[in-house]
């Protein structure tokens, strides 16, 4: 099975775009691993493969884009949820339902995929201010913590948070602040950029490397990385923002607190921030050993 071309990787303003169809299967017929992928399934809904996709599954802490596929003869498929395949690597998986279940793509039948450019915009601002407070906390802390490091992190939009090994003092709460909000008002570029092991030896970030095989990933290819100029580099295969400035408060773009418990924006955002999880920006979230992979460690809820 060939890989999913992932599209939004290389260009994430691309909102629209027209491809293949690979395979239509019915959620009955999926293999009991992709099944569970899609627990609140019902009978009718079925899941589609394209050869290439604008569609961001669910991962490294971001939440799957929403929206339709659309063909010429005007079958319609409405994509609710998106997801990578437990079975084959690197194959993308659209599950939803179609508005007539007795009129359903074929494979070979041209569509145009079109997203929910809002929902996608807003992951993108939590996943940057995901990015934005974990370089604010590492480039503070690093070296006054004990085996500090960054964990995981979650953006999504009722649960962003960013987690990180070691003992975070109350104490740090105003200087976290100060320097989320240092690198939000300098609306330092974030761009996406291609390395492989030498790029990040040349950089000094050998603790970053991905585990090629464990990727999947050919000798060749390189590995995606998103870079905060002037901040850090995250290898990452999520969807960003173009500055930092983007992920500030919507609207009078005021300050966003970090508070003991519970995350409070201006432009009313509000949420639960999880035990042993420092807290976020407007749209904080993911916290990266450079992959955002998950990992365990003690830390302190700020």
């Amino acid at each position: 099975m060939q890989r999913t071309y992932l599209a939004f990787q290389h260009n994430a303003k691309l909102h629209s775009l027209q491809t293949v169809v690979t395979a239509v299967r019915s959620v009955a017929a999926l293999e009991e691993a992709n099944k569970s992928l899609f627990k609140q399934a019902k009978d009718d809904d079925h899941v589609v493969v394209t050869g290439e996709t604008i569609f961001h599954p669910q991962g490294g802490g971001q939440p799957s884009d929403v929206g339709a596929m659309k063909s010429s003869d005007g079958i319609n498929f409405d994509v609710s949820m998106v997801r990578m395949s437990a079975i084959n690597d690197g194959e993308v998986l659209h599950f939803g339902k179609f508005t007539n279940a007795s009129s359903i793509f074929k494979p070979g039948d041209f569509v145009t995929q079109s997203i929910d450019t809002e929902k996608r915009n807003l992951y993108s601002r939590y996943h940057t201010a995901g990015h934005v407070l974990g370089a604010a906390v590492r480039h503070l802390l690093e070296k006054e913590v004990a085996n500090f490091d960054e964990l995981k992190a979650s953006h999504f939009p009722d649960s962003a948070a960013c987690e990180f090994q070691g003992l975070i003092e109350g104490k740090w709460k105003d200087a976290i602040q100060a320097r989320v909000d240092e690198y939000i008002s300098k609306d330092m570029p974030v761009e996406i950029d291609w390395w492989d092991e030498n790029d990040f030896k040349a950089n000094g970030l050998e603790r970053l490397i991905p585990d090629r095989k464990a990727m999947g990933m050919a000798d060749e290819e390189k590995f995606r990385v998103v870079k905060i100029i002037g901040a850090e580099v995250y290898p990452c295969g999520g969807t960003h923002v173009d500055t930092t400035e983007q992920c500030g408060a919507a609207g009078d773009g005021a300050s966003m607190p970090i508070l003991p418990s519970v995350v409070r924006t201006r432009d009313a955002f509000r949420r639960a921030a999880p035990r042993n999880r420092a807290g976020n920006c407007p749209t904080l979230g993911d916290r990266h050993n450079g992959t955002c992979a998950a990992g365990q460690g003690e830390s302190s809820q700020l």
